[in-house]
């Protein structure tokens, strides 16, 4: 910039000197006369062909999985990927649009209810299972049995004390191992 000030007014008819230039500029002189010394990036074209390849191939990864991958240094992997222009780009941080939930409420009772198991370390008879079924519309505890079987299952568990509830035998509920 200095240079090409000092060329127009030598053009105009007026010398003036790079010194009063800067000084009247208020630039130091060493930056009118600095040449960058850095010489320009070099990339060994064989790597940089393999990694190309390998981005074509899995375009997700980034320099780290390629540099572990092709047994190279990840900072030299990187280096490659700058000075290319192959970055991969980070993932936007915040919302992104989802399918809008629609929440499932029930209009009456006995339409949905909601189940639980749970197991229960016991001092007599060792693991229990606690069976909960909750209506979802009322909100209200329908059923709860404490079976002490090691192979009860939810809907068996369940389906025993809804039948005690409503007042079957319960001697007809039993499974394929006899329990109760």
């Amino acid at each position: 910039m200095i240079r090409r000030i000092q060329q127009d007014l030598l053009a105009e008819g007026v010398a003036v000197s790079i010194a009063k230039l800067c000084t009247w500029f208020g630039i130091p002189r060493r930056t009118v006369y600095y040449k960058p010394v850095k010489a320009a990036p070099k990339v060994d074209p064989r790597v940089a062909e393999l990694i190309k390849k390998m981005i074509e191939e899995e375009p997700s990864f980034g320099y780290r999985t390629v540099g572990w991958l092709l047994g190279f240094n990840k900072n030299t992997v990187q280096r490659i990927f700058q000075i290319k222009g192959w970055q991969v780009r980070k993932r936007a941080v915040g919302m992104r649009p989802r399918i809008r939930a629609v929440p499932s409420v029930p209009a009456a009772p006995n339409e949905r209810w909601s189940t639980d198991l749970t197991r229960i370390g016991t001092v007599k008879d060792g693991w229990a299972s606690l069976a909960l079924v909750i209506d979802c519309h009322i909100r209200e505890l329908l059923v709860s049995d404490v079976c002490t079987s090691p192979w009860i299952s939810l809907t068996a568990c369940s389906s025993r004390a809804g039948a005690r509830r409503s007042g079957w035998r319960d001697d007809l509920q039993r499974g394929p191992r006899g329990w109760p």
